[in-house]
């Protein structure tokens, strides 16, 4: 009886070990998620502001200080220079 115990205690802890190991993963798997999911949302922005900027130059030319202004932004967004 004590054997079939053992045996029993040993399956349980096993369980429980390799549940953990689950949880754990999962949890790593989450957070690989969310910042997997925001740095689409900063590549998507980024494309929307690029695309901005080039539709937009000729409005910055108008504004005093607009070329410095787009440049900056332009180096913000990442915006080539043979796309300008």
């Amino acid at each position: 009886m004590d054997e079939i115990l053992a045996i029993y205690v040993l399956n349980l802890a096993v369980t429980v070990g390799m549940f953990l190991v689950i949880i754990f993963r999962a949890w790593i798997e989450l957070k690989n998620y969310k910042i997997i999911w925001q740095e689409l949302e900063w590549r998507k922005n980024y494309e929307v502001m690029q695309k901005v900027l080039r539709v937009e130059r000729d409005m910055f030319s108008k504004v005093e200080g607009g070329e410095e202004l787009y440049n900056l932004l332009c180096e913000m967004f990442k915006v080539d220079k043979g796309e300008r």
